[in-house]
Protein backbone atom coordinates (compact mmCIF):
# COMPACT_ATOMS: atom_id res chain seq x y z
CA UNK A 1 0.00 0.00 0.00
CA UNK A 2 3.03 2.34 0.28
CA UNK A 3 2.61 4.07 -3.33
CA UNK A 4 -0.49 6.16 -2.13
CA UNK A 5 1.08 9.86 -1.95
CA UNK A 6 0.90 11.19 1.68
CA UNK A 7 -1.49 13.43 1.26
CA UNK A 8 -4.13 10.73 0.14
CA UNK A 9 -7.54 11.94 1.55
CA UNK A 10 -8.72 8.57 3.02
CA UNK A 11 -12.20 8.62 4.69
CA UNK A 12 -15.98 7.20 5.60
CA UNK A 13 -19.03 8.33 4.86
CA UNK A 14 -22.23 8.58 5.81
CA UNK A 15 -25.74 10.41 5.48
CA UNK A 16 -27.76 12.18 7.70
CA UNK A 17 -31.01 10.74 7.89
CA UNK A 18 -29.53 7.10 7.81
CA UNK A 19 -27.48 7.59 11.15
CA UNK A 20 -28.98 10.71 12.83
CA UNK A 21 -31.94 9.57 14.13
CA UNK A 22 -35.52 11.75 14.89
CA UNK A 23 -35.29 13.24 11.49
CA UNK A 24 -38.67 14.30 11.75
CA UNK A 25 -39.84 16.97 9.66
CA UNK A 26 -38.52 15.01 6.36
CA UNK A 27 -40.17 13.73 3.80
CA UNK A 28 -38.84 10.44 4.56
CA UNK A 29 -40.04 10.16 7.94
CA UNK A 30 -43.23 10.66 6.97
CA UNK A 31 -42.99 7.83 4.22
CA UNK A 32 -41.40 5.54 6.87
CA UNK A 33 -44.37 5.52 8.85
CA UNK A 34 -47.95 6.06 6.95
CA UNK A 35 -49.58 2.49 7.26
CA UNK A 36 -48.83 2.72 3.30
CA UNK A 37 -45.38 2.57 3.79
CA UNK A 38 -43.01 0.31 1.46
CA UNK A 39 -40.36 0.65 3.93
CA UNK A 40 -39.47 -2.49 6.16
CA UNK A 41 -39.17 -1.04 9.17
CA UNK A 42 -38.91 3.32 10.00
CA UNK A 43 -35.38 4.85 10.93
CA UNK A 44 -36.26 5.94 14.51
CA UNK A 45 -33.34 6.76 16.43
CA UNK A 46 -30.89 5.63 13.65
CA UNK A 47 -27.57 5.53 15.12
CA UNK A 48 -28.60 8.30 17.52
CA UNK A 49 -25.84 10.36 15.38
CA UNK A 50 -27.04 13.69 16.27
CA UNK A 51 -26.25 12.92 19.85
CA UNK A 52 -23.34 10.85 19.85
CA UNK A 53 -21.15 12.41 16.83
CA UNK A 54 -18.30 13.51 19.13
CA UNK A 55 -18.14 9.30 19.54
CA UNK A 56 -18.61 8.77 15.95
CA UNK A 57 -15.98 11.24 14.64
CA UNK A 58 -13.20 10.51 17.81
CA UNK A 59 -13.89 6.58 16.95
CA UNK A 60 -12.84 7.97 12.77
CA UNK A 61 -9.86 9.47 13.91
CA UNK A 62 -8.59 6.85 16.21
CA UNK A 63 -9.02 4.39 13.65
CA UNK A 64 -6.22 6.57 11.27
CA UNK A 65 -8.85 8.39 8.44
CA UNK A 66 -8.13 11.58 7.65
CA UNK A 67 -11.49 12.96 6.34
CA UNK A 68 -14.80 12.72 7.42
CA UNK A 69 -17.90 12.30 4.89
CA UNK A 70 -21.28 13.53 6.69
CA UNK A 71 -24.67 15.07 5.52
CA UNK A 72 -26.47 17.87 7.10
CA UNK A 73 -30.12 17.74 7.14
CA UNK A 74 -32.12 20.09 5.52
CA UNK A 75 -35.57 19.31 7.12
CA UNK A 76 -33.55 20.29 10.58
CA UNK A 77 -32.33 23.16 9.25
CA UNK A 78 -35.45 24.94 6.88
CA UNK A 79 -38.31 22.79 8.93
CA UNK A 80 -41.00 25.50 7.42
CA UNK A 81 -40.95 26.98 4.61
CA UNK A 82 -38.29 29.67 4.71
CA UNK A 83 -38.11 29.57 8.43
CA UNK A 84 -33.99 28.39 9.58
CA UNK A 85 -33.06 26.96 12.60
CA UNK A 86 -30.40 28.68 14.19
CA UNK A 87 -30.09 25.94 16.50
CA UNK A 88 -30.08 23.45 13.44
CA UNK A 89 -27.05 25.76 12.09
CA UNK A 90 -25.17 25.88 15.07
CA UNK A 91 -25.47 22.01 16.27
CA UNK A 92 -24.05 21.14 12.27
CA UNK A 93 -21.24 24.06 13.21
CA UNK A 94 -20.28 22.01 16.39
CA UNK A 95 -19.87 18.77 14.15
CA UNK A 96 -17.36 20.70 12.00
CA UNK A 97 -15.30 22.26 14.89
CA UNK A 98 -15.62 18.39 16.44
CA UNK A 99 -13.91 17.29 12.95
CA UNK A 100 -10.95 20.01 12.86
CA UNK A 101 -10.30 19.01 16.79
CA UNK A 102 -9.94 15.33 16.00
CA UNK A 103 -7.70 16.25 13.13
CA UNK A 104 -10.55 15.35 10.29
CA UNK A 105 -11.61 17.17 7.04
CA UNK A 106 -15.05 17.79 7.40
CA UNK A 107 -16.71 16.52 3.63
CA UNK A 108 -20.11 17.63 3.53
CA UNK A 109 -22.92 16.60 1.50
CA UNK A 110 -26.04 19.13 1.34
CA UNK A 111 -28.33 16.60 -0.28
CA UNK A 112 -28.44 13.06 0.34
CA UNK A 113 -32.21 12.35 -0.77
CA UNK A 114 -34.06 13.61 2.15
CA UNK A 115 -35.70 16.91 2.15
CA UNK A 116 -38.32 18.83 4.45
CA UNK A 117 -41.87 17.37 4.34
CA UNK A 118 -43.12 20.71 3.03
CA UNK A 119 -40.67 20.83 0.28
CA UNK A 120 -42.21 17.44 -0.69
CA UNK A 121 -45.31 18.01 -0.31
CA UNK A 122 -45.48 21.51 -2.39
CA UNK A 123 -44.06 18.84 -5.40
CA UNK A 124 -40.47 18.57 -4.54
CA UNK A 125 -37.85 19.01 -7.03
CA UNK A 126 -40.95 18.88 -9.63
CA UNK A 127 -41.61 22.52 -9.28
CA UNK A 128 -39.77 25.11 -11.13
CA UNK A 129 -39.00 27.24 -8.56
CA UNK A 130 -37.03 24.69 -6.47
CA UNK A 131 -34.00 25.77 -7.28
CA UNK A 132 -34.83 28.82 -6.24
CA UNK A 133 -35.21 26.81 -3.11
CA UNK A 134 -32.51 24.60 -2.62
CA UNK A 135 -30.21 27.57 -3.40
CA UNK A 136 -31.75 29.36 -0.39
CA UNK A 137 -31.00 26.67 1.37
CA UNK A 138 -27.20 26.51 0.04
CA UNK A 139 -27.11 30.25 1.23
CA UNK A 140 -27.77 29.87 4.52
CA UNK A 141 -25.18 26.69 4.92
CA UNK A 142 -22.51 28.75 3.19
CA UNK A 143 -23.07 32.03 5.33
CA UNK A 144 -22.54 29.97 8.55
CA UNK A 145 -20.81 26.73 8.04
CA UNK A 146 -18.48 27.84 4.71
CA UNK A 147 -15.59 28.50 6.90
CA UNK A 148 -15.79 24.86 8.20
CA UNK A 149 -15.94 22.43 5.25
CA UNK A 150 -12.94 21.58 3.24
CA UNK A 151 -15.19 19.79 0.56
CA UNK A 152 -19.01 20.16 0.06
CA UNK A 153 -21.08 18.54 -2.76
CA UNK A 154 -24.72 19.36 -3.69
CA UNK A 155 -26.67 16.28 -4.65
CA UNK A 156 -25.75 12.38 -3.17
CA UNK A 157 -25.07 10.56 -6.47
CA UNK A 158 -27.07 12.88 -8.28
CA UNK A 159 -27.89 10.27 -11.11
CA UNK A 160 -29.46 7.99 -9.17
CA UNK A 161 -33.06 8.16 -10.30
CA UNK A 162 -31.61 6.59 -13.71
CA UNK A 163 -30.05 4.47 -11.68
CA UNK A 164 -32.54 2.70 -9.62
CA UNK A 165 -35.34 3.86 -11.72
CA UNK A 166 -36.50 0.36 -12.33
CA UNK A 167 -36.37 -0.69 -9.24
CA UNK A 168 -39.03 1.13 -8.18
CA UNK A 169 -41.48 2.04 -11.34
CA UNK A 170 -42.15 -1.26 -12.61
CA UNK A 171 -45.73 -3.10 -12.68
CA UNK A 172 -45.16 -4.87 -9.56
CA UNK A 173 -43.33 -2.07 -7.24
CA UNK A 174 -45.34 1.12 -8.76
CA UNK A 175 -49.03 0.53 -7.38
CA UNK A 176 -47.43 0.30 -3.82
CA UNK A 177 -45.24 3.45 -4.59
CA UNK A 178 -47.94 5.80 -5.74
CA UNK A 179 -50.04 4.14 -2.56
CA UNK A 180 -47.13 5.55 -0.04
CA UNK A 181 -46.74 8.96 -1.64
CA UNK A 182 -50.64 9.34 -1.41
CA UNK A 183 -50.63 8.56 1.97
CA UNK A 184 -48.02 11.44 2.06
CA UNK A 185 -49.62 13.60 0.64
CA UNK A 186 -52.92 13.33 2.04
CA UNK A 187 -50.99 13.59 5.63
CA UNK A 188 -49.62 17.00 4.25
CA UNK A 189 -53.26 18.16 3.23
CA UNK A 190 -51.67 18.14 -0.43
CA UNK A 191 -52.35 16.72 -3.57
CA UNK A 192 -48.77 15.43 -4.07
CA UNK A 193 -45.62 14.29 -2.48
CA UNK A 194 -42.68 13.97 -4.56
CA UNK A 195 -39.27 12.54 -2.91
CA UNK A 196 -35.68 12.42 -4.65
CA UNK A 197 -35.46 8.89 -4.38
CA UNK A 198 -38.65 7.85 -6.04
CA UNK A 199 -38.97 10.76 -8.57
CA UNK A 200 -37.94 9.98 -12.16
CA UNK A 201 -35.36 11.55 -13.98
CA UNK A 202 -38.15 12.51 -16.80
CA UNK A 203 -39.97 14.14 -13.56
CA UNK A 204 -37.09 16.13 -11.44
CA UNK A 205 -33.55 16.02 -13.43
CA UNK A 206 -33.52 18.98 -15.24
CA UNK A 207 -34.19 20.93 -12.21
CA UNK A 208 -31.66 19.08 -9.89
CA UNK A 209 -29.03 20.16 -12.41
CA UNK A 210 -30.44 23.70 -12.59
CA UNK A 211 -30.18 23.38 -8.44
CA UNK A 212 -26.73 22.17 -8.17
CA UNK A 213 -25.92 25.26 -10.60
CA UNK A 214 -28.10 27.80 -8.52
CA UNK A 215 -26.57 26.12 -5.51
CA UNK A 216 -23.09 26.37 -6.23
CA UNK A 217 -23.16 29.74 -7.28
CA UNK A 218 -24.66 30.02 -3.63
CA UNK A 219 -21.85 28.61 -1.69
CA UNK A 220 -18.96 29.90 -3.54
CA UNK A 221 -20.70 33.23 -2.81
CA UNK A 222 -19.89 32.73 1.23
CA UNK A 223 -16.86 31.76 2.81
CA UNK A 224 -14.78 29.37 2.99
CA UNK A 225 -12.53 27.90 0.40
CA UNK A 226 -13.61 24.37 0.05
CA UNK A 227 -13.55 22.59 -3.00
CA UNK A 228 -16.91 21.75 -4.58
CA UNK A 229 -17.93 18.66 -6.25
CA UNK A 230 -20.44 16.52 -7.54
CA UNK A 231 -21.11 13.17 -6.71
CA UNK A 232 -22.51 10.35 -9.36
CA UNK A 233 -23.50 6.63 -9.00
CA UNK A 234 -21.24 4.80 -11.33
CA UNK A 235 -20.78 1.18 -12.26
CA UNK A 236 -18.33 -0.07 -14.19
CA UNK A 237 -20.37 -1.11 -17.84
CA UNK A 238 -19.41 -4.06 -19.70
CA UNK A 239 -20.14 -4.64 -23.25
CA UNK A 240 -20.46 -8.84 -23.97
CA UNK A 241 -20.79 -9.53 -27.68
CA UNK A 242 -21.25 -8.21 -31.25
CA UNK A 243 -24.02 -5.16 -31.24
CA UNK A 244 -23.69 -4.68 -27.50
CA UNK A 245 -25.78 -1.61 -26.54
CA UNK A 246 -23.05 -0.43 -23.45
CA UNK A 247 -22.45 2.69 -25.31
CA UNK A 248 -26.42 3.28 -25.28
CA UNK A 249 -26.69 2.07 -21.45
CA UNK A 250 -23.68 5.03 -20.42
CA UNK A 251 -25.59 7.53 -21.97
CA UNK A 252 -28.44 6.17 -20.45
CA UNK A 253 -26.95 5.94 -16.93
CA UNK A 254 -24.99 9.31 -16.94
CA UNK A 255 -27.37 11.56 -18.51
CA UNK A 256 -26.16 15.08 -17.95
CA UNK A 257 -24.52 14.81 -15.46
CA UNK A 258 -21.04 14.42 -16.56
CA UNK A 259 -21.03 17.11 -18.15
CA UNK A 260 -22.54 18.63 -15.34
CA UNK A 261 -19.21 17.12 -13.43
CA UNK A 262 -16.85 19.01 -15.79
CA UNK A 263 -17.52 22.27 -13.75
CA UNK A 264 -17.22 20.71 -10.56
CA UNK A 265 -13.51 21.56 -8.83
CA UNK A 266 -13.88 17.46 -8.11
CA UNK A 267 -15.87 14.45 -9.17
CA UNK A 268 -17.03 12.15 -6.71
CA UNK A 269 -17.23 8.50 -7.86
CA UNK A 270 -19.72 6.02 -6.01
CA UNK A 271 -18.98 2.84 -7.28
CA UNK A 272 -20.65 -1.26 -5.89
CA UNK A 273 -20.58 -2.92 -8.74
CA UNK A 274 -20.90 -3.88 -12.52
CA UNK A 275 -23.07 -4.20 -15.30
CA UNK A 276 -22.94 -6.62 -18.01
CA UNK A 277 -24.51 -5.18 -21.56
CA UNK A 278 -25.41 -7.44 -24.69
CA UNK A 279 -27.00 -6.96 -27.76
CA UNK A 280 -30.59 -6.40 -26.02
CA UNK A 281 -29.03 -4.57 -22.98
CA UNK A 282 -28.20 -5.38 -19.55
CA UNK A 283 -27.73 -9.16 -18.89
CA UNK A 284 -29.09 -11.21 -16.10
CA UNK A 285 -26.37 -12.29 -13.34
CA UNK A 286 -25.33 -16.07 -13.82
CA UNK A 287 -26.75 -18.27 -10.93
CA UNK A 288 -23.59 -18.75 -9.66
CA UNK A 289 -22.36 -15.18 -9.59
CA UNK A 290 -20.60 -13.83 -6.35
CA UNK A 291 -23.21 -11.60 -4.91
CA UNK A 292 -23.24 -8.84 -2.02
CA UNK A 293 -26.04 -9.34 0.76
CA UNK A 294 -28.05 -6.23 -1.67
CA UNK A 295 -27.85 -9.32 -4.54
CA UNK A 296 -25.12 -6.84 -6.53
CA UNK A 297 -22.69 -8.57 -8.36
CA UNK A 298 -19.47 -8.97 -6.13
CA UNK A 299 -17.33 -6.85 -8.00
CA UNK A 300 -13.82 -5.32 -6.27
CA UNK A 301 -12.47 -4.63 -9.48
CA UNK A 302 -15.03 -2.34 -10.61
CA UNK A 303 -13.79 0.69 -8.63
CA UNK A 304 -10.33 0.65 -11.09
CA UNK A 305 -12.54 0.60 -14.07
CA UNK A 306 -14.96 3.42 -12.99
CA UNK A 307 -12.09 5.54 -11.93
CA UNK A 308 -10.42 5.41 -15.10
CA UNK A 309 -13.83 5.91 -16.76
CA UNK A 310 -14.37 9.27 -15.32
CA UNK A 311 -10.70 10.57 -15.44
CA UNK A 312 -11.39 9.40 -19.21
CA UNK A 313 -14.86 11.44 -19.85
CA UNK A 314 -14.91 13.88 -16.90
CA UNK A 315 -11.12 14.89 -16.53
CA UNK A 316 -11.45 16.29 -13.71
CA UNK A 317 -10.07 15.16 -9.85
CA UNK A 318 -11.22 12.50 -8.56
CA UNK A 319 -11.90 11.44 -5.11
CA UNK A 320 -14.04 8.24 -4.83
CA UNK A 321 -16.60 9.65 -1.86
CA UNK A 322 -18.20 5.90 -1.52
CA UNK A 323 -17.41 2.54 -1.96
CA UNK A 324 -17.99 -0.52 -0.06
CA UNK A 325 -20.42 -3.75 0.39
CA UNK A 326 -23.31 -4.67 2.24
CA UNK A 327 -21.66 -8.14 4.42
CA UNK A 328 -22.71 -9.29 7.70
CA UNK A 329 -19.19 -11.32 7.14
CA UNK A 330 -16.12 -8.75 7.43
CA UNK A 331 -13.89 -10.98 5.61
CA UNK A 332 -15.59 -9.80 2.60
CA UNK A 333 -15.02 -6.44 3.21
CA UNK A 334 -11.58 -6.18 4.17
CA UNK A 335 -11.20 -8.52 0.76
CA UNK A 336 -13.01 -6.14 -1.01
CA UNK A 337 -11.35 -3.11 0.27
CA UNK A 338 -7.35 -4.99 -0.42
CA UNK A 339 -8.16 -6.33 -4.26
CA UNK A 340 -9.87 -2.13 -5.22
CA UNK A 341 -7.14 -0.25 -3.06
CA UNK A 342 -4.91 -2.30 -5.32
CA UNK A 343 -6.61 -1.46 -8.83
CA UNK A 344 -6.76 2.44 -7.61
CA UNK A 345 -2.72 2.04 -7.09
CA UNK A 346 -2.66 0.80 -10.84
CA UNK A 347 -4.91 4.29 -11.86
CA UNK A 348 -2.31 6.82 -9.14
CA UNK A 349 0.80 4.59 -11.05
CA UNK A 350 -0.98 5.75 -14.87
CA UNK A 351 -0.45 9.33 -13.56
CA UNK A 352 -4.62 9.53 -13.01
CA UNK A 353 -5.79 12.45 -11.10
CA UNK A 354 -6.98 10.61 -7.85
CA UNK A 355 -7.30 12.06 -4.60
CA UNK A 356 -9.32 10.28 -2.55
CA UNK A 357 -10.18 7.33 -1.20
CA UNK A 358 -13.74 7.28 1.55
CA UNK A 359 -15.73 3.86 2.45
CA UNK A 360 -19.46 3.76 3.07
CA UNK A 361 -19.70 3.09 5.64
CA UNK A 362 -18.62 4.02 8.77
CA UNK A 363 -21.29 2.65 10.75
CA UNK A 364 -24.20 -0.17 10.50
CA UNK A 365 -26.64 2.16 9.43
CA UNK A 366 -30.52 2.56 8.19
CA UNK A 367 -30.49 1.46 4.46
CA UNK A 368 -33.53 3.57 3.53
CA UNK A 369 -36.53 1.03 2.16
CA UNK A 370 -34.52 -2.42 3.20
CA UNK A 371 -34.45 -0.98 6.98
CA UNK A 372 -31.55 -2.25 9.32
CA UNK A 373 -30.83 -5.64 7.44
CA UNK A 374 -28.24 -4.33 5.58
CA UNK A 375 -24.65 -4.18 7.30
CA UNK A 376 -22.40 -1.59 5.47
CA UNK A 377 -20.47 -0.35 8.42
CA UNK A 378 -17.06 -0.64 9.71
CA UNK A 379 -17.97 -0.11 13.01
CA UNK A 380 -21.17 -2.41 14.63
CA UNK A 381 -23.41 -0.66 16.27
CA UNK A 382 -25.86 -2.14 18.58
CA UNK A 383 -29.73 -1.59 17.73
CA UNK A 384 -30.77 -0.96 21.79
CA UNK A 385 -27.87 0.55 23.79
CA UNK A 386 -25.82 1.72 20.70
CA UNK A 387 -22.56 0.86 21.66
CA UNK A 388 -19.86 1.51 18.44
CA UNK A 389 -17.81 -1.90 18.34
CA UNK A 390 -15.19 -1.38 15.19
CA UNK A 391 -14.97 -4.24 13.18
CA UNK A 392 -11.42 -6.24 11.86
CA UNK A 393 -12.38 -4.04 8.72
CA UNK A 394 -12.17 -0.69 10.28
CA UNK A 395 -8.84 -1.43 11.61
CA UNK A 396 -7.54 -2.98 8.66
CA UNK A 397 -8.15 0.17 6.14
CA UNK A 398 -7.24 2.34 9.21
CA UNK A 399 -3.67 0.32 9.37
CA UNK A 400 -3.59 1.36 5.07
CA UNK A 401 -4.28 4.85 5.90
CA UNK A 402 -2.07 5.07 8.38
CA UNK A 403 1.09 3.30 6.48
CA UNK A 404 0.64 5.49 3.64
CA UNK A 405 1.54 9.15 6.13
CA UNK A 406 -1.69 10.81 5.06
CA UNK A 407 -1.01 14.44 6.08
CA UNK A 408 -2.75 15.48 9.30
CA UNK A 409 -6.21 16.15 8.20
CA UNK A 410 -5.61 19.87 9.20
CA UNK A 411 -3.54 20.70 6.18
CA UNK A 412 -6.00 19.10 3.84
CA UNK A 413 -7.53 22.07 2.81
CA UNK A 414 -10.31 23.19 0.06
Amino acid sequence: MSRFPHDFIWGTATAAHQIEGGNVNSDFWLAENVPETIFREPSGDACDSYHRYPEDIALAAELGFNTHRFGIEWARIEPEPGVFSRAALDHYLRVLECCHAHGLAPMVSLNHWTVPRWFAARGGFEMADSPDLFARFAEQVSRHLGDGMAFVTTFNEANIQRVIGSTFHNPKAAPGLAAMKQACARACGSDRFSMVLFATAEEIEAQLVEAHYRAAQALRAGPGTFQLGVTISMAEVEGVGEGNQAEAFENDLYGPWLDVAKTADFVGVQTYTRYRIGPEGRLRLPADAMRTDMGYEYRPEALEATVRFAARRIGRPIIVTEHGIAAKDDTRRVALIDTALEGLQRCLDDGIDLRGYVHWSLLDNFEWVLGYGMRFGLIEVDRTSFARTPKPSARHLGQIARSSRANTPSSIKG
